[in-house]
């Protein structure tokens, strides 16, 4: 007892009550303790203040009290799916998704052309499918810039990059050969069109983006991106792409920093690749990785399994899904077969490795969850990705099969899914998001933000969650699918110890627990789902130090 220790007086401690898989409801009420006491780097007692722990604490003369002035504290929370360098470069990209038409694109980006003329590229992200009804071309932007420099812009959703003629050439594209699953879009003559999507996008433009970068811009990057987190209340990522650049400059960090102020679990991107042999040379790369960095050797950076983007999206009707898109009557050339993904999961899972499958389209998760439930033990605790268009049949699997639903609830903001009637046909929009389903039966829930995709707020996530209306544009007064959302309780608990537990941590993160680590963020909020746009973060606490203050 003669370490200095913190105690938290004067609020509310949130005790989830809620385990991964537990059926919470809607209107599960929560429960709080009125103190907390850490010392060093660990929770040493969560409860009443009359406690006699709490009395002798105070007695030894070694506790700095804190007054939490009625302000509440919840578990660090922890960002069940996200990209962590292609967050800090997109923290440094021009924005356009507030933009709502091709017009105010070229007209922020030749803004911002003008004013940054040192830059060797102009880059930028977020642009959606609903903004250009008649589709992206490079001559869209090839007007832009007086420099002539290569424009590159993320979609929104990261599975496209759209570029102008000079960004055509300095990526190399017209030598690029097709990829499986990869989309090089060109127009009637066979000329590119500058849009690279799916496993062509993944194959050549983020690889190529990464090279260009050097070792202190990635590191920077990685920096920036986990400042941002502990300001949003995190202190903890799973990261859903991880390749060889971004870990390098994770390790890089690493070995200048000592360190890295956040709990980093990773799922190695396996890419479909020409030949089965190839692609399966990734899984045993990430086998390698995962027997030098896991959580014996290096708990708080590890590699825990392989990621496999099994489809598309919704928007660029590139999701695969049972029944044909109904604006068109396609159906799209799958990213993965059956035939192919098979193998992967069981060499990944045969070596112990998680498996986490992204899959958004009815039939791609259909074909997911048969084979995770064929190869992938409960005990493993395989995951789903994003599940946005799942059958009620699926719903009831995943339960059955103990996979983890891994959500983004700010996927199921209406600002973005006004496309969807169109793309599904109202009948189909009616299966968006069936979270309210995914809990009923039983299946562990995850929380993420996908960012940088999406805004990655955890409190504007759990408000997604259990309004169902819109966090990006509160005015809306639109509700998706309100049946199906999710209780305050299960929400919180799903951002916080669901997360962890996804990713085999929940021993020591994710709920406030004696002995666990101490990592939590004080908010100043009240405790109604209405209101949590109103919540503010006022401290994030990682490893019982203080790393950021309001």
């Amino acid at each position: 007892m003669s370490s200095q220790a913190t105690l938290f007086t004067n609020g509310r401690i949130f005790l989830s009550g809620v385990n991964p898989g537990e059926n919470a409801g809607l209107t599960r009420p929560p429960t709080f303790a009125d103190c907390m006491l850490i010392r060093d780097d660990k929770i040493e007692y969560v409860g009443s203040s009359s406690n006699k722990i709490i009395t002798a604490a105070l007695a030894s003369n070694s506790v700095t009290t804190h007054d939490l002035q009625g302000k509440t504290i919840l578990p660090g929370f922890v960002d069940g799916h996200l990209h962590l360098m292609l967050l800090g470069q997109a923290l440094n990209k021009l924005d356009l998704v507030r933009c709502k038409n091709l017009e105010e694109i070229r007209s922020t980006i030749r803004s911002y052309a003008a004013a940054n003329p040192d830059m060797p590229r102009i880059l930028c992200r977020g642009y959606m499918h609903i903004q250009l009804p008649t589709g992206a071309t490079a001559a869209d932007l090839d007007d832009l810039d007086e420099l002539n420099r290569p424009i590159l812009i993320d979609s929104k959703d990261l599975h496209s990059t759209w570029c102008n003629t000079a960004g055509i050439i300095e990526l190399g594209a017209e030598k690029w050969a097709n990829v499986p699953g990869g989309i090089i879009e060109r127009d009637s003559n066979g000329k590119l069109t500058g849009v690279f999507s799916e496993a062509a996008n993944i194959t050549y433009v983020w690889p190529y983006l990464a090279s260009v970068a050097s070792m202190e811009e990635r590191t920077a990057a990685i920096r920036s991106a986990i400042t941002a987190y502990h300001e949003a209340g995190y202190t903890g990522m799973i990261d859903m792409a991880m390749d060889e650049g971004a870990w390098e400059a994770i390790q890089a960090l690493i070995a200048t920093d000592g360190s890295i102020p956040i709990r980093l679990a990773c799922y190695w991107l396996v890419r479909p690749l020409p030949t089965e042999a190839e692609t399966l040379a990734q899984v045993d790369r990430a086998i390698e990785l995962a027997s030098q960095h896991n959580d014996s050797t290096t708990p708080d950076c590890r590699i825990v399994g392989i990621k496999v983007i099994c489809d598309g999206i919704i928007d660029a009707c590139t999701a695969g899904l049972s029944q044909p898109y109904e604006h068109n009557s396609h159906f799209e050339v799958p990213l993965w077969t059956h035939t192919q993904l098979e193998p992967v999961v069981k060499r990944a899972s045969s070596a112990g490795l998680q498996i986490a499958l992204h899959a958004i389209g009815d039939a791609t998760i259909k074909m997911v969850v048969d084979i995770l439930s064929a190869h992938a033990s409960p005990e493993k605790r395989p995951r789903v990705e994003h599940i946005e268009l799942a059958s009620a049949e699926d719903a009831v699997r995943l339960g059955q099969h103990r996979i983890t639903a891994s959500i983004q609830p700010v996927h199921a903001d209406p600002a973005i899914l006004k496309a969807w009637p169109k793309l599904l046909g109202q009948h189909r929009c009616g299966r968006a998001f069936a979270y309210r389903e995914f809990a009923d039966h039983g299946a562990p829930l995850a929380l993420g933000s996908d960012a940088p995709t999406a805004p990655h707020a955890p409190l504007g996530n759990v408000y997604v969650a259990t309004t169902r209306k819109s966090y990006r544009e509160p005015e809306l007064e639109t509700a998706v699918n309100p049946h199906f959302a999710l209780g305050l309780c299960e929400s919180v608990a799903a951002g916080t110890e669901g997360a962890a537990y996804s990713c085999f941590d929940d021993h020591r993160i994710g709920s406030l627990k004696r002995g666990h680590k101490a990592d939590f963020v004080v908010v100043d909020m009240e405790w109604e789902k209405e209101n949590l746009t109103q919540s503010k973060i006022i401290e994030t606490w990682y490893d019982g130090n203080k790393v950021f203050s309001a």
